[in-house]
């Protein structure tokens, strides 16, 4: 695997970026494992100020471990996981590993309904949940009732002079108290497991052909679907991007989790890369940038996984209250297209690098991403990682390739690439050719192997038998003076199959002008592009890492045309 004329990309890798990977034996609890073994006294964890040793994680984990296992959880189980950015969370995750049991991540903001489908699909009995969320698990009908619901207060993992602020009777104490926390009755402590012995060190341990997680998609293309990854998986993913960044893979520096570790994202680049290298990770529930910068005054970050709107907000903010940023190595972002003219004055404030990576939840989840060097290219996503390999192919037949240079659905294989989708053998089928995954993705690939993303297949717009891609559309119209952030979607036309429709969010202070947006669309896009309607809105959905939702834009704008209240404010 190292012709470069199979894989030209290789030819553009960083120095001393290696061409693959070896295989991944062990598990993911070795991870923590090793660490601690080699940086004991090391601070794994830092949150709110408060911190904990590698000795001290690995210590907690064993002990939870040993108590799952007194609640009858055993290898294969599915466990869930309902909770922030907290060291629980951490703790949860590797002790659930370590009875070779197996981890399902949930988002704590989702609905009743969203948090019930989930447990319908999976099943588990056993759920660590932040107590905010409890009462909506126990309300799940008696058929997907959890049997041992294990509440977290978060709180208690503060320091201890912030859990005194928070009892005080004022009521900006009172208002935080109750954003963090509630009262529960009839579960199980998080605080009762931490008094188990530690596990006995010759309890059996999974292997790495295991299943480690269930990851749902985020399933705006549907119900979400269960992506099963195995330790193998996730071992290979975190070994890649340490491979990626060897100038950052060293004990000591510090990895901020401002993304969510129930997301795929957020799980990777801070539960298993970071823990791997003996990395300070510092834990935040939510992003806030005040959070943030105050914490970098400290230890700023020596690696920032990001969205464009975390990094750009962050910028503003250390601009605002004259924070340094400087020591932050590399920044990567993902899920959204990063300008570049938020790259340069980010580069410039930090003195480090903010690059553009890609990948899926199905693919553990980091598939490329930019050189951490000179040899980038901006609007791109960047290279295939180590051991990744890649296709772009016809999507009416995906076992042709198409033209070099030109647009197709990339196809993927590498030992980061998941075994199907949890109890949907039909969808599993669906999505492989062969061994090679279907993304879904609509891109390009130049001649030095750099890849650039066109538009998720599923969301093209068919208009008089031309593929309209949102992407191309929606980049164009952010060019107007007046539109701040616009979403492209398909509607239903008697006459053309689908409309190209646009949602519009104007700028503060401008009036709507139909006509004006128009005219620009036209001398800027053909015909067929140019959008036949245009809506105007306050603000666009986006999901919890910023990625704006067409979906839910689509259905707001039906139920508009049909006459039902929105689920978002227009003008």
């Amino acid at each position: 695997m190292t012709d470069t004329t199979e894989r030209p990309w290789l030819a553009n890798y960083a120095p001393d970026v290696p061409v693959d990977i070896p295989v991944q034996d062990g598990s993911l609890g070795d991870l923590v494992r090793l660490s601690a073994e080699k940086h004991p006294s090391l601070v794994a964890l830092e949150f709110f100020g408060a911190t904990t040793t590698y000795r001290e994680l690995l210590q907690t984990i064993e002990r939870v471990a040993e108590a799952l296992r007194g609640l009858g959880v055993k290898k294969g189980d599915p466990v869930a996981i309902v909770l922030p950015n907290c060291p629980e969370h951490i703790v949860a995750f590797y002790a659930i590993l370590r009875l070779g049991a197996i981890v399902v991540e949930h988002n704590p903001l989702y609905t009743p309904r969203e948090l019930r489908h989930q447990f319908e699909d999976h099943g588990a009995k056993v759920a660590i949940v932040w107590n905010k969320v409890v009462a909506t698990v126990q309300d799940f009908p008696a058929d997907i009732a959890v049997e041992s619901l294990i509440d977290v207060d978060i709180t208690r993992s503060m320091p201890f002079g912030m859990r005194v602020a928070l009892t005080l009777p004022i009521a900006k104490a009172r208002a935080s108290r109750d954003a963090l926390t509630a009262k529960t009755s009839g579960t199980i402590s998080w605080s009762s497991l931490l008094s188990s012995r530690p596990i006995d060190s010759d309890h059996p341990r999974p292997e790495s052909g295991d299943v480690a997680i269930i990851q749902y998609t985020s399933g705006t293309t549907g119900l979400p679907k269960g992506a099963v990854l195995s330790h193998a998986n996730l071992l290979a993913n975190a070994a890649q991007s340490r491979a990626w960044t060897p100038t950052i893979t060293h004990a000591g520096c510090t990895v901020y989790a401002v993304l969510p570790m129930f997301h795929a994202y957020g799980l990777t680049l801070c539960l298993t890369f970071a823990m791997s290298m003996g990395a300070r990770l510092v834990l935040f529930p939510k992003f806030d940038p005040d959070l943030v910068l105050k914490a970098a005054k400290k230890h700023p970050p020596t690696f920032l996984p990001a969205v464009p709107p975390i990094a750009d907000r962050l910028l503003a903010r250390a601009k605002e209250t004259n924070t340094s940023l400087q020591g932050l190595e590399i920044g990567i972002t993902g899920a959204m297209a990063l300008p570049h003219d938020l790259v340069v004055p980010f580069e410039a404030a930090t003195g480090g690098f903010l690059i553009e990576g890609y990948g899926l939840s199905e693919c553990s989840p980091v598939l490329m991403a930019n050189p951490v060097s000179d040899g980038r290219k901006a609007g791109t996503v960047g290279l295939p990682l180590p051991s990744t390999e890649i296709r772009i192919v016809d999507p009416e037949n995906p076992t042709i390739d198409v033209e070099p240079g030109m647009p197709g659905e990339l196809i993927v294989r590498g030992p980061q690439v998941f075994s199907g989708y949890y109890r949907k053998p039909e969808e599993t089928s669906a999505v492989f050719v062969g061994n090679w995954f279907r993304t879904g993705d609509i891109v390009s690939m130049d001649t030095d192997g750099f890849v650039t993303v066109v538009d998720r297949i599923k969301e093209l717009i068919i208009t008089g038998g031309f593929n309209v891609a949102p992407t191309e559309v929606e980049n164009t119209l952010r060019l107007h003076p007046s539109i701040a952030d616009v979403a492209v979607v398909g509607m239903p036309s008697a006459h053309s199959g689908e409309d190209v429709v646009a949602a519009i969010v104007l700028k503060d202070g401008v009036k709507p002008d139909r006509e004006s947006i128009r005219q620009f669309a036209r001398d800027n896009l053909t015909p067929y592009k140019v959008p036949r309607r245009i809506m105007f809105i306050d603000k666009l959905p986006t999901s919890l890492i910023g990625k704006v939702l067409r979906k839910q834009v689509r259905e707001h704008l039906l139920e508009k045309e049909s006459g039902k209240t929105g689920s978002f404010p227009t003008v």
